[in-house]
């Protein structure tokens, strides 16, 4: 007997038979805890529209462009709509589809999948090792800020795929360009922050540019020139950017030559003259920035070089 009725009328159980209960308890819950939505399979289409959002003509005209495209370059894009993640996260499920589908070729890892998640308004694209150096996690979030979620918003579903997709074609042959540069997945608030600094760092030198006579003026003036041409980019775009430095070349000479005219540019000429003679560091000799000094190092900025296995961007409508 595997269980029995004691004298006090309370049912007890078999101490072994209860330990394969609890085990068996035990060993669907951890199941269920570790499931995880599945992958369809590929079945060698490159549509794959689970949540049916896609009219038909829209999917036969996407799957004739991407085999045409993978035709011609080996390039392997893929799209996929499904209507939730169910729980998961969507990085973990993009990379498990990539994984199953085996996107790309063998060594040239030039797969690409552009992940939709229609009801949680969730988008993935998941670039492979070999394209990320041309499809960038930055092209990547622009394709979808710029590309695909103004459409998803009017609930212009084929319009936005096909615009994602062709973004991301263009992005790989390196033809997707936009006036936007490093600083553009920043908020308003943290791009205006940045601005504010790299602007006032650059009117202070060119303050002293304008106020130092003689050649020390200028050798600040040119000296200046490539950094108005790269960081007023990095903040204002590469529109508002070039607007900036065209300012800077063309009103920096004007403005020094109206000011050595005025009563204050004298005062301050003769001012900054008499300092100098008096630390013995003239402007005009170059000492004051020599190349041993302990400013920018000769190799400029740099960045850190790393590689990922999870190459792309994720984004929201």
């Amino acid at each position: 007997m595997n269980s029995s009725i004691d004298s006090g009328g309370k049912f007890s159980l078999n101490p072994r038979r209860g330990y394969w209960l609890l085990a068996a308890a035990m060993t669907f819950l951890l199941s269920f805890a570790n499931a995880q939505k599945p992958v369809p399979e590929l079945w060698g289409l490159h549509v794959h529209d689970e949540a049916h959002t896609l009219t038909q003509p829209a999917i036969d005209k996407l799957e004739q462009q991407l085999i045409a495209y993978q035709d011609s370059t080996s390039n392997e894009v893929a799209v996929l709509i499904i209507p939730s993640l169910e729980g998961d996260a969507l990085e973990d499920y993009s990379m498990r589809v990539v994984e199953k589908w085996k996107l790309g070729k063998k060594k040239k890892d030039n797969g690409v999948l552009l992940l939709i998640v229609a009801d949680e308004h969730k988008i993935r694209i998941e670039t492979g090792y070999g394209l990320e150096g041309v499809l960038t996690d930055a092209k990547a979030s622009r394709i979808i800020r710029n590309e695909i979620a103004p459409h998803f918003r009017q609930n212009q579903y084929d319009e936005g795929v096909t615009a994602g997709v062709t973004a991301i074609v263009k992005a790989i042959g390196g033809e997707y360009e936009d006036d936007e540069d490093g600083l553009e997945q920043l908020g308003l608030k943290e791009r205006l922050l940045i601005g504010l600094f790299i602007f006032g760092i650059l009117g202070i030198f060119t303050f002293m540019g304008l106020a130092v006579p003689g050649c020390g003026g200028w050798f600040l003036y040119a000296f200046l020139i490539p950094f108005y041409a790269a960081f007023p980019m990095m903040a204002l775009g590469k529109s508002g950017g070039l607007s900036v430095l065209a300012c800077y070349v063309v009103g920096f000479p004007i403005i020094k030559l109206m000011l050595g005219r005025t009563d204050w540019g004298k005062r301050m000429a003769k001012k900054m003259a008499t300092t100098n003679q008096g630390t013995g560091r003239g402007w005009s000799r170059g000492s004051g920035w020599s190349s041993g000094g302990g400013g920018r190092s000769s190799g400029g900025f740099s960045g850190g070089g790393g590689s990922f296995g999870g190459g792309g961007s994720s984004g929201s409508w």
